[in-house]
């Protein structure tokens, strides 16, 4: 008899399963909403509902600069992101209830970006569970969740479902 799925263990699994729905050619991320132990909402990133994704009409992208102030002064970093998909954590806050979400959790493949944290920090629940960080934004993340007393935390150890993994492209 095997050993039963621990709930951080059953609940990234489904995150997991969510994201196998995705079309992004950069990166499969999924979320789920998750109320004590009950399930109440997954989602995935895509092209909004009735439009080509980026599988179909190829991505979207746009470069943006950054200026970021460390302990060795101010540097400008540049990113490149895609604009025709909408994240998973935003379709997730579009298809639950304020209600449900407040004091849930929120379980998603990767870390939040800056503007999903930001978001999600308004969102009411109570803590994000990843599985893959996002280095751009992690320690400016971070140091939101802290601010707003959300419980954020990563499942080092974690090992996704078979065939739920994508290569994940920068």
């Amino acid at each position: 008899m095997t050993a039963r799925k621990d709930w951080d263990t059953y609940f990234m699994d489904m995150a997991y399963m969510a994201s196998t729905r995705s079309q992004c050619n950069r990166r499969h991320v999924g979320a789920v909403l998750v109320q004590g132990k009950k399930l109440l909402g997954t989602a995935y990133n895509g092209a909004p509902m009735g439009v080509p994704d980026c599988s179909e009409a190829g991505c979207m992208l746009v470069e943006e600069y950054e200026l970021v102030r460390g302990e060795e002064g101010e540097k400008v970093v540049k990113k490149q992101r895609c604009i025709r998909t909408i994240h998973a954590e935003q379709n997730l806050l579009l298809f639950t209830d304020r209600e449900d979400r407040e004091g849930s959790v929120v379980y998603v493949t990767d870390q939040p970006c800056w503007t999903c944290a930001n978001m999600l920090a308004n969102s009411g629940i109570k803590e994000i569970v990843f599985h893959r960080p996002y280095l751009k934004d992690s320690e400016k993340v971070t140091t939101l969740m802290e601010r707003k007393g959300i419980g954020f935390r990563r499942l080092e150890s974690y090992e996704p479902p078979a065939g739920t993994l994508t290569e994940v492209h920068h």
